[in-house]
């Protein structure tokens, strides 16, 4: 298949709408900007489209059916990541093929059988909209949906389009080992840092350009950017209404959490607070004296973050039913804390204070695997296993970061 230039079908969708990627306001989502231009994009085109709750604009409207009532082009198909594309599924749940009933259209699950749209599912449609809020971390599985979707439109000719989103963590924070072979999994689907710093436009962008699709095919892409969007943002600032991205990311602040502990809670040995109020944002176990723990983890003095004792009994999940005992999380100042690193200095601290509570033989044997596939390889449990000390992980976990900034550089669509 012809493919085009990287950044031309990007420039090509701007030069498409040249009075609304100038002038001052709230972000304006690819969605708006789209909409705005009378979907001149998708006019007269058959369209299939992968999105859920979070697929909105700012009237709360859900791109389903803005574009089921649009008669400038036919939608003729949904498509179904984690959690469904009406949010009614729970996490790792099978989602079967459905109908959907507000609509009559086929709905392909895409967290079913496959993961990959088939040649099957995309017959007839000319183009596959992209429309999902990520949450910046690379372990979140809609942008391992992305790229294999991408890959299914490059296979079978069809144009592919992203409508891009806010990052919530902000366009500069990026922290983590890009993802070694062996270890790429649907938790870890590209080489690229646990929180990668990147809008799905962008990532899309990337993934593309760089060969980074399965057998390296390139897909015929087009990405329609927000207006308004700053790397420096962060999703409280956009002016943009948050929807739950999944069951336990329900606030806008959420995303910031989940690469707190998210990577810990693989394991099930401590509570990270699913199952609670507060999920991402605790440390806790029985076993654990909360008042101890926040005393030595205050005393590291680790920048943008304080702890505080927490005493709580989960609903369900880890813990359920029994009192626990561990710290909250609290952001001081965001910009400076070092998000994924926090639940290994609490693991430092927790091995510290209880020696025989080593979570790494706590833990089903089989979760290691899980653990290693988040963090992208074994080489950051197997390091930090000898002693305990993120200093003895921390020049590995963030070597790659400048060299991977520099790499993305020409791939950014936002200052």
């Amino acid at each position: 298949m012809k493919t085009r230039a990287l950044i031309t079908p990007v420039l090509a969708v701007m030069l498409l709408l040249p009075g609304l990627l100038h002038g001052a306001g709230k972000v304006r989502t690819g969605l708006e900007i789209l909409e705005e231009s009378g979907f001149a994009l998708l006019k007269g085109k058959r369209v299939g489209l992968i999105t859920n709750p979070t697929g909105i604009d700012r009237a709360l409207r859900s791109t389903v059916d803005l574009f089921h009532s649009s008669t400038a082009f036919e939608l003729v198909a949904l498509f179904g990541p984690e959690h469904g594309v009406r949010g009614d599924y729970g996490a790792g749940d099978y989602v079967e093929n459905y109908t959907d009933p507000h609509t009559g259209l086929p709905v392909y699950s895409i967290y079913g059988k496959t993961r990959k749209p088939t040649a099957e599912m995309l017959q007839g449609i000319d183009v596959l909209v992209y429309d999902i809020q990520d949450i910046g971390s690379r372990s979140y599985t809609y942008i391992s949906t992305l790229g294999l979707a991408m890959e299914a439109a490059a296979e079978n000719n069809i144009r592919f389009v992203v409508l891009d989103r806010p990052n919530p963590l902000g366009g500069v924070k990026m922290e983590g080992l890009l993802t070694r072979p062996g270890f790429f999994s649907f938790v870890s689907q590209f080489p690229i840092p646990y929180v990668h710093g990147m809008t799905v436009g962008e990532l899309a962008l990337y993934l593309n350009s760089e060969g980074l699709l399965a057998n390296g095919v390139k897909c015929d892409l087009a990405v329609i950017a927000m207006k308004g969007w700053k790397r420096k943002m962060t999703f409280d600032q956009t002016g943009l209404p948050w929807v739950l991205t999944s069951p336990h990311i329900p606030h806008a602040y959420s995303p910031m959490f989940y690469p707190i502990s998210g990577i810990l809670g693989e394991l099930y040995t401590m509570s990270i607070g699913v199952g609670y109020t507060l999920p991402f944002q605790l440390f806790a176990a029985e076993w654990v004296e909360a008042e101890k723990l926040s005393t030595t983890l205050n005393g590291l003095a680790l920048p943008g973050v304080s702890f505080r004792p927490i005493h709580f009994t989960p609903y369900y999940s880890t813990g359920k039913g029994t009192i626990l005992h561990g710290v909250q999380v609290h952001l001081t100042d965001y910009a400076k804390a070092n998000l994924s690193l926090i639940q290994f200095y609490v693991m430092q601290e927790c091995h510290r204070l209880w020696p025989d509570k080593n979570p790494f033989e706590m833990c089903d044997p089989s979760r290691l695997s899980m653990f290693d596939k988040v963090c992208g390889s074994d080489v950051i449990r197997n390091s930090f296993m000898k002693n305990f000390a993120v200093t003895d992980i921390h020049n590995l976990w963030m070597q790659e970061i400048p060299a991977f900034r520099e790499k993305v550089k020409r791939y950014l669509l936002y200052r």
